[in-house]
């Protein structure tokens, strides 16, 4: 297969976030550093490696919006140096491709510059996973993994390579294969691996009844209960769009964390904070995964 010949350029710059990389950079600047539900910091890279941090939930909607919120995940990622490769999760908004969609290989590009993919990596995913299949369809249109390349950028420049995975079949069985085989992959190939989950929580509600609903999500999420929140999303309605990859995340620290495991919110919002618009809003959440030493 020749990798070279992928290359998939940014569709929502201009739109989701500045297609200018001056612009771009000034305002991923103001959600770090001035935004009032930013962390009220830049990130800065910490020289060693600090390993354990499994992954990250980070939203996906507008900058405006989401941006404040993401801005804690990559500020906490900075502070564990630098990983080979981040692997984000994107859910399959357009319907397009197969049902668990891996980028091939090649390079993603935004204003910032480009990105290379770790093809490697993501054959032998595509290998043992049961429904994954290498694919760039599912990947033509969706915002939700380009979305999060600018943080990643703006954190490393160009020294991490990405695997984008979309998921369109958001199931727990699904996560578990989708888990397995990531573990499977990185202990075989002995890969330095952080995992964004790349997801919005419950939309277009007022503001109360969306935040009620994300916290007792996100409750399930804490607990590392994969069954129980997919239960009450499903039966309270919860209309988190990005499901799949939360709970791949979830099984996949279950895996390799054993009772270690931990949870921690880092930030919760949502589009009634950022805009002031309260009767129908998105939620957002950044919350880290780890092994306590």
């Amino acid at each position: 297969m020749n990798q070279t010949k992928y290359v998939r350029e940014p569709v929502v710059a201009g739109y989701f976030y500045p297609d200018n990389p001056v612009e771009l950079t000034r305002l991923l600047d103001e959600l770090f550093t001035k935004n009032p539900h930013g962390p009220g910091r830049k990130p800065v890279v910490n020289r060693e490696r600090i390993r354990g941090v499994v992954g990250y939930i980070s939203p996906h909607a507008g900058y405006i919006y989401s941006g404040p919120v993401a801005a804690h995940a990559y500020l906490s990622l900075a502070e564990t140096g630098l990983p080979e490769t981040i692997i984000i999760i994107g859910t399959n908004h357009t319907g397009l491709g197969s049902l668990v969609s891996i980028y091939p290989g090649g390079k993603w590009i935004t204003p910032l510059g480009e990105l290379i993919v770790d093809s490697e990596l993501g054959e032998r995913i595509s290998k043992y996973s049961e429904l994954a299949e290498l694919d760039t369809d599912a990947h033509l249109d969706e915002h939700s993994v380009e979305v999060q390349l600018p943080f990643i950028q703006y954190v490393y420049g160009n020294r991490v390579k990405i695997l984008p995975i979309v998921v369109g079949l958001h199931t727990v069985e699904t996560a578990q294969d989708l888990a397995r085989a990531i573990k499977k992959s990185i202990d075989e190939t002995n890969r330095d691996v952080v995992i964004i989950a790349s997801s919005d929580f419950n939309h277009y509600e007022p503001y109360e009844v969306t935040k009620r609903k994300d916290l007792e999500a996100i409750d399930y999420i804490i607990k590392f209960d994969t069954e129980g929140f997919y239960r009450v999303i499903v039966e309270k309605h919860i209309t988190i769009c990005g499901p799949g990859g939360i709970m791949t995340l979830i099984e996949y620290t279950k895996l390799i964390g054993g009772e270690k495991k931990k949870a921690e919110l880092l930030k919760y919002a949502n589009s009634g904070d950022t805009s002031n618009y309260r009767n129908g809003v998105v939620g957002y959440a950044s919350i880290k995964f780890f092994i306590e030493k």
